[in-house]
């Protein structure tokens, strides 16, 4: 499957992989292939993943506003404690979107179906 042409009309896994590294691509291939399954799951994972990660961020922004400000209204010192634990958490943020895009775009290069965590098993069911 992973070797069958795509919608594109390049290797399976080859677009799978263009599919994560370039989001705009996957978002297309959702819509554009519909013969190739292994190309479509990893479309639509890579797109579930990356919004899943973009709307973590918002919310981990909006809680450490919150907690930022009403920390600084308290101490000083506890705020700066906080900033650097906010910045801690964002490196991690950062970490998780790229290597998960990383790691899997090389999984669908090498043709397994490799499914993120939460956001695979919703790939799976869609595609």
């Amino acid at each position: 499957m992973q070797n069958q042409k795509s919608a594109l009309g390049m290797e399976g896994n080859v677009t799978a992989l263009i599919g994560y590294i370039v989001g705009i691509i996957a978002l297309v291939l959702i819509f554009i292939e519909k013969d190739n399954k292994f190309v479509r799951f990893h479309a639509i994972q890579s797109v579930l993943w990356q919004v899943a990660m973009w709307v973590a961020f918002v919310v981990l922004w909006v809680v450490i506003v919150v907690l930022g400000i009403i920390v600084s209204q308290v101490s000083t010192g506890l705020a700066t404690i906080v900033w650097l634990l906010s910045t801690l958490l964002f490196l991690l943020w950062l970490v998780a979107l790229v290597g998960g895009i990383i790691f899997a775009a090389i999984k669908s290069y090498g043709g397994n179906m490799f499914k993120l965590p939460i956001v695979g098993n919703m790939a799976e069911k869609w595609s």
